[in-house]
């Protein structure tokens, strides 16, 4: 089994650390615009942030704009997030606006701009030794899974694919991702209605994918 390599490893830092302080300088109108939308519209706090695992497991806190409402039962239960996911909330994850916030995990160094999804930290126990490789490099804001089916595959194919990146990480295929990335948000391809894609990932056994070619 290969990992990335140092050299690879940092040189993708550079590119992170060089993109995401360009992004926010350029997007920066953009955020103020979403962030007045989202704090007029839901209210606040205008960012949602939660604590996910990064590489090798460790927590961090990944930043989105909101894109539901805090509503809650008589009973002071949430409820479902078809109820509370707004007209607003719909047109930031189906352009995944709602993402751009992440561009401070990738110039902090938890994220980067290509890798697997941060997932729950409850979820680290779960994986099977092999689904755990996904840990070895550190997540991104898009990776493999998501130009594959974003969030409309099963959880064991999910997990397949983002060892496959792991095992065949280079600059060719981030930009292959990026690339493809590109045209999946145009497309709105992959993204639930609801937004959550996925029941909760409670174990799931090893599953072989297609090596995709970059």
């Amino acid at each position: 089994m290969s990992r990335p390599g140092l050299t690879y490893r940092f040189a993708k830092r550079t590119l992170d650390l060089l993109g995401a302080a360009f992004l926010l300088l350029v997007l920066a109108p953009v955020l103020l615009v979403l962030w007045v939308l989202v704090r007029t519209k839901m209210g606040s706090p205008a960012l949602f942030r939660q604590e996910r695992a990064g590489r090798n497991a460790r927590p961090f806190i990944m930043v989105k704009f909101r894109s539901m409402l805090d509503a809650r039962d008589a009973d002071g239960k949430s409820l479902p997030d078809a109820q509370r996911l707004t007209p607003l909330g719909r047109f930031l994850r189906r352009s995944s606006l709602d993402e751009l916030p992440q561009l401070w995990n990738v110039l902090k160094g938890d994220m980067s701009f290509v890798g697997p999804r941060p997932l729950y930290l409850e979820y680290v126990p779960r994986y099977s030794p092999t689904q755990a490789r996904r840990l070895e490099v550190k997540p991104g804001i898009t990776g493999l899974a998501q130009i594959t089916g974003r969030n409309a595959i099963e959880w064991a194919d999910r997990l397949a694919i983002d060892v496959d990146y792991v095992e065949r990480a280079s600059f060719l295929l981030d930009l292959e991702i990026l690339l493809r990335t590109v045209r999946k948000v145009i497309k709105s391809e992959g993204i639930p209605a609801t937004g959550l894609g996925n029941t909760k990932f409670m174990g799931a056994p090893d599953t072989q994918v297609a090596k995709r070619k970059p």
